[in-house]
């Protein structure tokens, strides 16, 4: 995206979710309590917009830090030949 400088900890896995018969891929991103609420929103609709995840959960810690939760759907293509 165009990020300048990297200041959150991205983590990716695929699973599926147990909540339905669709299978997402989540990736939880570790943002510091120095990053400012529209550094925050920012990125969150960067990756909203370009890689098409959406906001599954959010959690405010003691002392700032954020930890956010984003997911997608995973699709699986079929060969058509």
């Amino acid at each position: 995206m165009g990020h300048d400088m990297v200041w959150y900890t991205p983590e990716t896995s695929p699973r599926p979710d147990v909540r339905s018969s669709s299978q997402y891929e989540f990736r939880v991103l570790s943002l510091p309590p120095t990053a400012s609420r529209s550094q925050v929103r920012q990125l969150l609709t960067e990756e909203a917009e370009y890689g098409r995840w959406e906001l599954a959960r959010t959690r405010l810690y003691m002392g700032g830090s954020r930890k956010v939760w984003l997911r997608r759907k995973i699709i699986k293509v079929r060969s058509t030949l």
